[in-house]
């Protein structure tokens, strides 16, 4: 069965430039075998080849056996090379495909300059990699020169694939992700200029000089003047996909990203019609994650591609491709481990951006506000790269993080719904803008606000730009919202706010009025067709919500003051951390992760939490941040009782897993806007101090991208230490750091306790916790084995080194072991490592006999203070 679709009316549409032969460079294949217990073994070919002057960088992957198998051209993205995808190669490799892979022009190893896909070099790349695959003896051809072959790639490997299809008639499927299907409207929208993700597309290719020239004289002229041109249209929109809308009629699976201010929704709801369109089949899936980050779910996903083309390339009729339309939602954070539960709804047909509208009336007078000069102070709503998880990911979550400043927007609000609202698309309105000057340039967004006016979310932190030209008279607009999936609570109200400004876009700098006024009601699409398939229901359902209510009311009635935060305690209103009895167990566990955990840290101590992988380091870290709670036993911080949002959460600073900065600004301005996105006066800030500690010196005014790995460390050090927390947590600060840089960091700890604040820094580098560290906390299996001063565990007398002449036999460690005054006996590369039961003076004397006695080869016998062998004694060696 032909599954490429291709009828009497498809022409073949190679686009081959002149002599655009593949040479494969002599001396330039290597291969290697990949194997596992589970899968057959992979061979990996490496080769070089050139395609019209440029070298392309290849791997080739096939398992043993099998015959004649179908092809997967599989794409990177952008910045990236070939070696981001290889796992995923190996994998589908080992599912029974030959899998080519390469880097496209000016990334990795290949050569050439960067086009953005351009037809007549990396779409020509992609035609001469299919006439190498059509020559190869493991793959099945559908005639002479023709392979069976599909392909997949994420963002700019997304777009490749959708080209490749549009270009080259041989592409028989295709699974693209995250990804354009119009350039031009992704970083023009409605003709505004994305300049920061423009920015960061330039900077991570290498600098404008690494692109093709007129793709530089491009991109300088509309930096330069913030406003797109026809001819940036022209360029961006011929090296699109919807260039070639007609030609694409292939299977399709479309997967974008929810968190992506880059490509948006609107990009796969585009590409989805036009396929349609075509008569090809296309399902479209909404991932939690995008270029703004968030979880891309890549087992889901590529799970999800390997049926994709199991079912339209091995023409496999049982394979489950899914449903037509699917889309991941956040359900809030599981206690138990933190991280965002997530589900998946679908639907039997694709809604679109526009399906079931609902009208909710707004209300708001006619409103004047200034775009100021320069555009300055922006608003802000997505940051790109800023965040690591992403803002879009808290935004899921329910935290607003966007800010709109006053005098420089116009707001309209709902009244509270009577009812929950499940937003799916893109919502509309019309509004009468009128301009002081020719144009304007306006941001239009919808927040849910909580009751009262508490706690507005910007969904994805995604924002509409718009510019209205011939504004000066005034005019009607339709704004079109970004696409999302947000459920909004009843009793929540929405707002829609239109700025003058926003950080990611280019704003006129020249100063000038607006006037905004409401046409008509916000239409919100809410998709009635798209669910979760609901599971027959038990019958202790029935009977459970009447159980749960007598339950309830019992609670309610005896418990009451369970639920009440602990009063503070004013003993401790100076103690930085106090902990007893603390316990956790995971659900679904066989054990606790922390048991019955005491300490207490004092001000002014640097304090190192150490222990082997699985002592509960982690768990006893994210209780103290609230992110979980305990089973048992209570957290007090200056005498606060811990819970989630305890107000004495902000005088604790954390650096968790390193924090991503925007690379093209400085320093001092990520900090910047960090802090200005806490929604926190400046003077909290207390900038100039945590910078001072961190000790950047005249690095804060360079670029990010500019900064060596230690120095990007300090920076994410300087962020937490914003504030000046009297508590600062540091979760392996050190981390890739190399010697000098770790001494610069543990000067910074040392630095920062100083003052009188405390630091908790968990780490396996022994070496500098002795170092650095005052205190310390040795945990193991979720319990406290020694909690006290660096020196005192160090051992300052009674742990002790036996120098030995010779190695002894177990059974006379075992008697030096269970000598009256000994602890414990352990082996050491040094000789023996001996704690002592007790202090007195004369204990080592008595040893000393002792071990004569037992015929020890003693060759010294002195006190021990290292802290390594020290820990390992503590834990008997279970690290």
């Amino acid at each position: 069965m032909d599954l490429r679709l291709r009828g009497p009316s498809r022409r073949p549409r190679r686009l081959l430039a002149a002599g655009a032969a593949v040479v494969v460079l002599a001396g330039a294949g290597t291969w290697t075998a990949v194997a596992s217990d589970e899968a057959p073994a992979v061979r990996a070919t490496e080769r070089v080849m050139s395609v019209d002057g440029a070298r392309i960088d290849t791997s080739y992957f096939t398992a043993s056996g099998g015959g004649r198998r179908p092809a997967v051209l599989l794409a990177h993205g952008f910045g990236g090379s070939k070696e981001d995808v290889r796992q995923q190669a190996e994998d589908l490799a080992a599912d029974g495909y030959a899998v080519l892979t390469w880097s496209a022009r000016g990334f990795g190893r290949s050569t050439g300059k960067v086009g953005l896909n351009d037809p007549k070099a990396e779409v020509a790349d992609v035609s001469a990699l299919i006439d190498w695959l059509a020559k190869q003896p493991e793959v099945r051809l559908d005639k002479a020169g023709d392979p069976r072959v599909g392909m997949a790639g994420g963002s700019y490997g997304g777009a490749i694939s959708l080209l490749g299809a549009g270009y080259d008639d041989r592409v028989d499927a295709i699974a693209p992700a995250v990804t354009y299907w119009n350039l031009a409207d992704a970083l023009f929208p409605n003709g505004v200029f994305k300049k920061l993700w423009a920015g960061i597309f330039v900077n991570t290719a290498g600098g404008c000089e690494r692109f093709e020239r007129q793709l530089c004289r491009m991109y300088d002229r509309v930096a330069e003047s913030g406003t797109p041109d026809a001819e940036a249209r022209r360029l961006l929109e011929e090296r699109s996909p919807s260039a070639v809308a007609d030609r694409i009629k292939v299977p399709t699976l479309l997967v974008q990203g929810q968190t992506d201010s880059l490509f948006p929704l609107d990009q796969a709801d585009r590409a989805a019609r036009a396929i349609r369109a075509n008569g090809a089949p296309v399902d479209v899936d909404w991932i939690a994650g995008g270029h703004d980050g968030g979880d891309l779910e890549s087992d889901r996903v590529q799970a999800r591609v390997r049926d994709w083309f199991d079912r339209y390339l091995k023409e496999d009729e049982s394979a489950d491709t899914g449903p037509a339309f699917r889309v991941t939602r956040t359900g809030g954070i599981d206690s138990t481990d933190g991280a965002a539960q997530l589900r998946g709804a679908s639907a039997d047909t694709y809604p679109g951006l526009e399906s079931g509208p609902r009208k909710i009336a707004l209300t708001g007078r006619e409103q004047r506000f200034a775009n100021p000069a320069g555009a300055s102070p922006p608003a802000v709503s997505a940051l790109p790269g800023l965040g690591g998880g992403g803002l879009a990911q808290l935004s899921s979550l329910g935290v607003g993080v966007s800010l709109d400043f006053p005098g420089q927007h116009a707001r309209f609000d709902s009244a509270p719904l009577t009812d929950d609202l499940r937003i799916t698309g893109s919502p509309t309105v019309t509004v009468h803008v009128k301009s002081t000057s020719r144009d304007a340039v306006l941001f239009a967004k919808v927040y849910d606000v909580g009751p009262d006016g508490s706690g507005q979310v910007l969904p994805a932190q995604l924002v509409a730009p718009v510019r209205v030209e011939g504004a000066e008279s005034g005019k009607d607009v339709t704004l079109t919202l970004p696409a999302v999936d947000h459920e909004v609570d009843k009793g929540h109200r929405l707002r829609l706010v239109v700025a003058s400004t926003d950080l990611g876009y280019a704003s006129p700098s020249a100063p000038a009025t607006y006037t905004v006024s409401l046409k008509g009601d916000l239409s919100v699409p809410t998709a009635p067709g798209v669910g979760t398939a609901a599971a027959p229901l038990a019958a202790w359902v029935w009977w459970l919500p009447l159980a749960g209510a007598a339950i309830g009311l019992a609670l309610l009635l005896t418990g009451r003051r369970r639920t009440a935060a602990p009063a503070p305690d004013p003993a401790l209103a100076e103690v930085p951390l106090q902990i007893t009895g603390l316990s956790k167990k995971y659900a679904g566990g066989d054990r606790y992760s922390v048991r019955e955990l005491s300490f207490r840290v004092e001000k002014g101590q640097v304090l190192g939490l150490l222990g082997p992988n699985g002592a509960g380091k982690t768990t006893t870290l994210r209780m103290l941040m609230g992110l979980i709670k305990p089973d048992e036993g209570e957290i007090r911080v200056f005498g606060h009782a811990i819970r989630p949002g305890a107000p004495v959460l902000s005088r604790v600073g954390a650096f968790v897993e390193g924090a991503g900065f925007l690379p093209h600004l400085s320093g001092r301005e990520n900090l910047d806007l960090y802090w200005r996105a806490t929604g926190r006066p400046a003077a909290d800030a207390h900038l100039d101090e945590a910078l001072e500690i961190a000790g950047l010196g005249d690095a804060l005014a360079r670029a990010v991208r500019t900064y060596s790995q230690g120095m990007r460390q300090r920076l994410a050090i300087a962020q937490a230490m914003l504030g000046l927390p009297d508590l600062l947590i540091l979760d392996e600060p050190t981390n890739g750091l190399d010697p000098p840089q770790i001494r610069e960091m543990r000067e910074v700890m040392i630095r920062y306790a100083a003052a009188g604040r405390t630091v908790i820094v968990s780490s396996h580098l022994l070496a500098e916790v002795e170092q650095t560290c005052t205190h310390l906390v040795v945990m193991d299996r979720g319990r406290l084995v020694q909690a006290g001063p660096t020196a005192d565990i160090t051992g300052s007398g009674d742990t002790l080194l036996v120098g030995l002449t010779t190695d002894v036999p177990d059974p006379l460690l075992d008697k030096v072991a269970a000598l009256p005054d000994v602890e414990s006996a352990t082996r050491t590369d040094d000789g023996l490592l001996v704690r002592l039961a007790g202090s007195s003076p004369d204990a080592a004397a008595r040893l000393l006999v002792e071990l004569v006695r037992l015929e020890v080869p003693v060759a010294s016998l002195g006190p021990h203070r290292r802290l390594e062998d020290a820990f390992l004694t503590l834990i008997g060696g279970s690290a």
